[in-house]
């Protein structure tokens, strides 16, 4: 029997690491409406017992998104047990990757990062545009389930356009294909090697990884667990309506029904926190949360506009963190 030494020298590193529980992970994706900035808000809003504790039995977090704070919470407290999810399967497919085979995914972003470089603008354009097309054509064709070379390559591809796409933006169309332009960076940061294996080792202890509708993981919760909810925000304006993370959108009707799925975990004793935009920022009368969630504790904190393509419009307003408990 051959033993490959360099395999079993990684496989040893990982379980040390794993063991050691000293995570430093933060996102790995750029994501329009993440919570880093917000993460003293948020902490300091935790249910009283997990933050004299440091310890949370059961986390749950059903809209990961880019997981801002599901890795910070991993960095700094102790969760037992944790299941993320999303509906959209190419964000979960990432998380998996990264789960299971950092190596092989950040060689080929070490490539791809390698050739786009050395390109002139125009032809980090056509390099872009490529990439995005290869991505596209095989929409539909992927089997999200399996962590194999196409999986692999196309995690890569995802994250290779969301660092050189227009403001990091993740939008995709109702086919399902992604379809923002490149944006114009000197030197985009492809990718962080370190920060990689340190959400590798986050997602390896104790983590659940899904493709869900959030409605399907209610059965997952017991008076146990903390959720941490952060769905499509309701758009301020009509013309600041960006909620098409996947091809699906998530209206009033939507806000509404997740205002009933949250009274049914409240009924169960779940802790649940949640954030979402204010209207109030656009329409000074608009209390459509303050009346949704009139049973509920609603804050108001201050965060930075970050889709606003003009910069000096990105200023910071107002965004709603509202609790259960």
């Amino acid at each position: 029997m051959i033993i490959n030494k360099k395999y079993l020298k990684i496989k040893y590193m990982q379980t040390r690491l794993v063991e050691s529980k000293n995570f430093y992970g933060k996102p790995f994706l750029k994501w329009a409406g993440g919570k880093t900035q917000l993460l003293d808000e948020i902490e300091k809003r935790l249910p009283k017992e997990i933050l004299e504790n440091k310890k949370i039995e059961s986390y749950h977090e059903p809209f990961i998104g880019g997981g801002s704070v599901f890795l910070y919470l991993k960095s700094n407290y102790e969760i037992e047990n944790s299941i993320i999810s999303d509906i959209n399967p190419e964000l979960i497919l990432t998380y998996k990757i990264i789960q299971k085979e950092p190596e092989k995914l950040i060689k080929y972003l070490k490539t791809m990062k390698q050739e786009y470089l050395k390109l002139d603008k125009e032809k980090q354009n056509e390099y872009y545009l490529s990439v995005r097309e290869s991505f596209n054509e095989n929409v539909g064709n992927i089997n999200y389930e399996k962590t194999g070379k196409k999986q692999i390559k196309r995690a890569s591809q995802l994250i290779f356009m969301n660092k050189t796409c227009f403001n990091g933006i993740f939008r995709l169309n109702s086919e399902g294909k992604f379809n923002v332009p490149r944006g114009k960076y000197k030197n985009p940061k492809i990718y962080d090697k370190d920060n990689i294996f340190e959400v590798h080792k986050i997602l390896n202890d104790n983590v659940i990884i899904k493709t869900q509708d959030y409605l399907d993981s209610e059965k997952e919760m017991d008076k146990n667990s903390f959720v941490y909810l952060d769905p499509p925000y309701r758009p301020l304006t009509r013309t600041s309506s960006f909620t098409s993370y996947y091809k699906t959108s998530f209206d009033d009707n939507d806000q509404k029904i997740l205002c009933e799925y949250i009274q049914r975990l409240t009924k169960k004793n779940v802790k649940v926190m949640l954030s979402n935009s204010d209207p109030t920022n656009a329409d000074e009368n608009d209390d459509f949360f303050e009346k949704l969630y009139s049973e509920q504790k609603i804050d108001k904190v201050k965060a930075r506009r970050n889709i606003n393509s003009n910069g000096g419009k990105r200023n910071k307003i107002n965004e709603l963190i509202i609790t259960n408990y």
